[in-house]
């Protein structure tokens, strides 16, 4: 009787064990899709704008938060990378990134994989200008207040226009 009730306790426990179905329909991937390339705009209008602290709005706070800046070769955690950002911003007076291009890979509701070429100018106070070309890749996550950036990495590419 013991081995009775034990089986059917694991038989009954088993729909329990199952992974949850995080399949995403088509609108869904849509949906997602259109939600991260549009936070992407806003971040780099947002950058635009008001300088390189204005990421901090974009950027995931919680200890998950990681990141590989073109030239490093392990990853910086959130206060790193505000710091770097608050010790770098008043060199700047104008910063413009675009996106080459971008493409985003839904992976559930609240996560998105992305990868993509991105192009920019940025001018110092001096007045010298910088291009910047680099490749990258990352994942976003879904916050009560929006898109965030949670983790990834980018690296300096050579200028097109150079070769």
């Amino acid at each position: 009787m013991k081995t009775y009730l034990f089986l059917t306790a694991i038989l009954l426990s088993l729909p329990a064990c199952k992974q949850p179905d995080t399949r995403l329909t088509p609108d869904q991937k849509t949906a997602i899709t259109e939600a991260v390339k549009t936070m992407f705009d806003r971040y780099f209008q947002a950058i635009r704008e008001n300088g390189l602290t204005a990421e901090f709005d974009y950027l995931d706070a919680s200890d998950d938060f990681f990141w590989v800046p073109p030239g490093y070769t392990s990853a910086l955690t959130y206060d790193s990378v505000r710091t770097i950002l608050i010790d770098n911003a008043g060199a700047f007076h104008r910063i413009d990134y675009r996106w080459d291009q971008v493409q985003v890979h839904p992976l559930s509701p609240d996560l998105a994989a992305y990868t993509g070429i991105v192009s920019g100018t940025l001018q110092d106070t001096t007045g010298h200008t910088t291009r910047l070309h680099m490749t990258e890749s990352g994942v976003v996550i879904r916050r009560l207040d929006g898109w965030k950036i949670l983790c990834g990495q980018s690296a300096h590419l050579p200028d097109p226009d150079k070769e």
